[in-house]
């Protein structure tokens, strides 16, 4: 094959790369900060995409977290490339803080106590997998707890990435607008 590894990759380097990257976790945001600042788009456009990612990582609807955040950035006119990425900040290393917060939330604003009752029902019901019995004393404070705290990442997701997209943008244009006025004055010296 042509891009293919002469020694292949065995599994648990791939499961190390997985969970720690081997440059760093800046490079991968930089990534991300970068597909986010290039987009084609307005900088509300953008901004609301990636709040609409943001506010869908924290339910608990681990599995429909793009096509939850692709309806809520359809409602406020958000870009959906942007959504998509948004779901980023719901990922492996943020699940189990988020899942803690918005549970604890969440049990606090139903029942003014984090309980989840007896584990051995919920672990049950989670081997059985059956949806009914874990919605009351797990999945109703998450989704409960996940609302308010969502949307509050989602604001401040929104008002940093505004600023920033709004910035990049119009420094983006005067470059190119400058790069074409010297191209012009070149082109007619020259």
């Amino acid at each position: 094959m042509l891009f293919r590894r002469r020694q292949p990759e065995i599994f648990w380097d791939r499961a190390r790369l997985w969970l720690w990257p081997r440059v760093s976790f800046h490079r991968s945001f930089l990534y991300f900060k970068k597909r986010v600042l290039r987009l084609h788009a307005t900088p509300h456009a953008i901004a609301a995409g990636f709040a609409a990612g943001v506010l869908a990582s924290f339910t608990p609807f681990i599995g429909f977290h793009f096509l939850l955040a692709f309806a809520i950035a359809y409602m406020v006119g958000g870009n959906m490339a942007s959504a998509a990425i948004g779901t980023a900040v719901g990922n492996p290393l943020t699940f189990p803080f988020i899942w803690a917060l918005t549970f604890e939330c969440g049990s606090g604003i139903l029942y003014g106590r984090g309980d989840l009752g007896s584990a051995h029902s919920v672990g049950w019901a989670l081997r059985e997998m059956d949806v009914s019995a874990i919605w009351e004393p797990l999945l109703k404070p998450m989704l409960v707890g996940g609302i308010p705290i969502g949307l509050l990442a989602a604001g401040l997701s929104y008002w940093i990435i505004h600023l920033g997209v709004g910035r990049f943008q119009t420094r983006r244009a005067a470059r190119l607008a400058r790069l074409k006025l010297k191209r012009a004055k070149s082109a007619i010296t020259g």
